[in-house]
């Protein structure tokens, strides 16, 4: 199965990597984009092993979640779209994620 990340997921994975680039080391940012590739690999291999998320949004119906690894903080929400996944969202956990998912349009 391959996937795709959607510009609004880009975006999160570039503000997260900006923040640890000023808040910790360059080797922490660097982790960080490792970590997500690895995790969305194993998303892509076991689709269905991210816990399924319930929202108002009836646009992300099948809408899933899984931590990055090494970063459990942050999660990725994804669903699966015929032979795609698609990377929606990757979020930290402490963040209002409910307004955010509510206000996605795909």
């Amino acid at each position: 199965m391959r996937y795709a990340y959607r510009p609004e997921a880009e975006a999160d994975i570039l503000g997260q990597y900006q923040y640890y680039l000023e808040n910790a080391t360059w080797a922490t940012a660097r982790r960080f984009l490792l970590a997500v590739e690895e995790s969305v690999e194993l998303i892509t291999q076991m689709p269905v092993i991210g816990s399924s998320k319930t929202t108002r949004n009836r646009s992300l119906r099948g809408l899933r979640c899984w931590p990055v690894k090494d970063f459990a903080a942050m999660l990725i929400f994804y669903r699966t779209e015929s032979d795609v996944v698609r990377i929606i969202r990757i979020l930290h956990g402490r963040r209002n994620v409910a307004k955010i998912l509510a206000q996605e349009k795909l």
